[in-house]
């Protein structure tokens, strides 16, 4: 294993995947005999939730210097664990790119975990010197089959509708599902689905693609559940600019003659994942609806700038309802 790599999530990974995604990192470190007390760990900060210092390099990212310039007092490997590394600006890692060139590679071990674009000197750097290892996002079925294998593992016996309810309380968080577990393995009585609603009041903390892959595929229940969940931790207006973005991105697909040209006009790759997707579903939705789902969103971001907050959750309701007609065809 090289001395740098790169741990790559997907954009705006959820708690599971960047459980997954440090789960890698750690299991780097382990490959590699580097002990966790010689771990330098820093949480690059994102936009706008450090103060700047003195220098180039914000105060958080400082202690990365001496661990790259001479590695290890005590003569073992060093490790530096850089977690949201698309967090880090471009004139740091030109910094941090120069620091990799000339550190000991005997002597240290690198690991860049990002859930998202980093400037293109660490790029550089990292097809350079280093590998990289990709995280995919957690759909549903891989939760499941992970809950199902983790169980008997455990001995927890899930009867009837137990995973499924489990997976309506957690979703495809992991981290929180094993927790879950845990507690499972020591009660008594069966565990069934009515026991775990009963038990879990929680509601999942999930990336908002669930929401838009929902919406896309037409299925209303499991969009307003999963609109629920968002708004349990997230802000409306964070989703509506999301799925906002998604129909505009929708409409430059329609108008676009060739995939090129689309991504030139939405500022991506042609191979980027998302882009690909876009184009591929690019036949599904009338012009006519696109601009049906354009003018809902401006009256939903008036609504939600002006109306009383007791009609958000209801306007947001309605207008999923309306996206999943839109998008399958039942408009």
């Amino acid at each position: 294993m090289r001395f740098l790599v790169h741990v790559k999530g997907p954009t705006d990974p959820g708690p599971g995947e960047r459980m997954q995604m440090l789960d890698r990192a750690q299991r780097v470190f382990g490959e590699t005999d580097v002990d966790s007390a010689d771990i330098v760990r820093i949480d690059v900060p994102g936009r706008g939730a450090s103060e700047d210092g003195d220098g180039t390099l914000r105060p958080e990212l400082e202690p990365a210097v001496p661990t790259l310039q001479s590695g290890s007092l005590f003569g073992g490997k060093q490790g530096l664990l850089l977690v949201d590394a698309q967090g880090i600006r471009a004139a740091e890692a030109a910094i941090l790119s120069d620091l990799l060139e000339t550190a000991d590679r005997g002597a240290v071990q690198v690991v860049v975990v990002t859930g998202g674009a980093i400037p293109s000197a660490m790029t550089k750097a990292i097809k350079t010197h280093g590998e990289v290892i990709s995280v995919a996002k957690i759909r549903d079925r891989e939760a499941a089959d992970w809950l199902a294998s983790e169980a008997r593992n455990r001995n927890v016996t899930l009867k009837g509708d137990a995973a499924a309810a489990l997976m309506e309380t957690y979703g495809a968080d992991l981290a929180a599902l094993d927790k879950a577990l845990d507690q499972l393995s020591m009660s008594s009585g069966a565990i069934t689905g009515s026991s775990i609603r009963t038990t879990f009041k929680n509601r999942p903390d999930e990336p908002m693609w669930r929401v838009g892959d929902a919406i896309s595929e037409g299925d209303v229940g499991t969009a307003l559940r999963r609109l629920a969940d968002f708004l349990t931790h997230g802000h409306p207006l964070v989703l509506l600019a999301y799925l906002e973005n998604d129909v505009r991105r929708r409409a430059l697909a329609a108008a676009a003659p060739d995939i090129e040209t689309f991504a030139e006009w939405a500022n991506t790759r042609p191979d980027a994942y998302p882009t690909k997707k876009t184009w591929q579903a690019r036949g599904r939705v009338s012009d006519t609806e696109l601009r049906r789902a354009l003018d809902a969103f401006v009256r939903a971001d008036y609504t939600l700038k002006t109306a009383p907050e007791a009609v958000h959750r209801v306007m947001l309701e309605r207008l999923v309802v309306a996206l999943c007609r839109w998008y399958s065809h039942r408009g």
